[in-house]
């Protein structure tokens, strides 16, 4: 029996996905059917499906449900349309590797197998996306094992935005030492930042905490000195949508802030994340593009009315990059690199 997730999966003929709408959480669980590749395309473009490692497990489906309405008698015309699709999708978010990296993998599949019919392609393509779930369900269970391993009973642990199950598979990577503590009877207080303008961390991470039975203190993304200050803060544990070969991180703007915050009052931040989010081609993070998103999430987004006067000027970068420096240590399902990043993330790889 495959494994599946609730909140990204097909629908039941196959012909379609079927995903959790994460902008219309916490007060809402509502589900889409997503059949178009405009549709998927939005749905990743306005964080319908969020979380660098469920987008990559939605890319793999998605190709494979484009695929079915692909032309089936023609190897080339499905060739070119199956690649068309998928530079489209990659096209939605630019800085989460997972997304670019799954799209390959699917592409993979065609050029492997040049001699099959795109009827004979489908259950291989099937194949694929279902091996990009499961592989991810085991990696956020290691990463969490590793996570763990790292705290004792009552520690308190920061974390920014959200990295939890429904940006992942199962547990998640950033808060999932925290959830499978929980699971264990093993008690900790988890501090989670807002995370404006999108409110990630409010709307899901505070979500997906209290959910597990997590003790979980919601904080706004200013307050996070004086919590460290206060010394209920032992780590920092966050997620990343791309890891350089040199060990920048980038993940959710602000991220860099709560680093630098940690390294000032001596606690230890840690980046957890799949190998899949590492791109060894990528030598640092002044070679990552940064998502900029539109200034009405600022001014506008969650008010009944503006909060800002009409015509104001906005920068809104959706990611920051943290420098490897600030980072304590890098948490995969291989294990816990430590600097220097060039070195331990390369041995990831052989």
């Amino acid at each position: 029996m495959p494994q599946t997730v609730d909140h990204v999966r097909l629908s039941r003929d196959g012909r379609a996905l079927v995903i959790l709408d994460q902008s219309r959480l916490p007060n809402h669980s509502e589900y889409i059917v997503l059949a178009s590749a405009e549709a998927m395309y939005e749905a990743i473009k306005s964080l319908r499906v969020r979380g660098a490692p469920a987008i990559g497990i939605f890319a793999g489906f998605a190709m494979y449900v484009l695929a079915r309405r692909m032309d089936m008698n023609s190897r080339a015309a499905f060739d070119k349309e199956f690649f068309e699709k998928s530079a489209y999708l990659n096209s939605s978010r630019p800085t989460a590797v997972n997304l670019s990296w799954a799209l390959k993998r699917m592409e993979g599949v065609l050029s492997a197998h040049g001699e099959l019919s795109p009827g004979e392609l489908l259950p291989l393509l099937k194949a694929e996306a279902q091996a990009i779930l499961d592989e991810d369900i085991a990696m956020c269970k290691a990463i969490s094992e590793y996570g763990l391993s790292l705290l004792k009973e009552g520690d308190g642990v920061l974390t920014h935005c959200n990295a939890g199950p429904i940006a992942t598979s199962r547990y998640g990577t950033a808060i999932g030492p925290l959830i499978l503590g929980a699971e264990k009877g093993i008690s900790f207080r988890a501090f989670a930042d807002e995370t404006r303008p999108l409110l990630q961390g409010a709307r899901l991470t505070s979500y997906e905490l209290q959910k597990a039975g997590v003790d979980v203190t919601l904080i706004c993304d200013n307050m996070a000195s004086i919590v460290m200050k206060n010394g209920w803060v032992q780590y920092c544990f966050v997620g990343c949508d791309r890891v350089a070969a040199n060990g920048d991180a980038a993940n959710k703007i602000g991220t860099s802030g709560v680093a630098i915050l940690a390294k000032h009052y001596g606690i230890p931040f840690y980046v957890l994340g799949p190998t899949s989010t590492v791109d060894m081609n990528c030598p640092d993070g002044e070679h990552i593009e940064i998502e900029l998103r539109e200034g009405s999430e600022i001014r506008e987004k969650w008010y009944s009315e503006p909060m800002a006067p009409e015509g104001v000027k906005c920068y809104n970068p959706a990611f920051d990059v943290t420098d490897h420096e600030l980072i304590s240590g890098i948490i995969t399902e291989k294990g816990i690199c430590r600097p220097p990043y060039t070195e331990s993330l390369k041995k990831l790889f052989e």
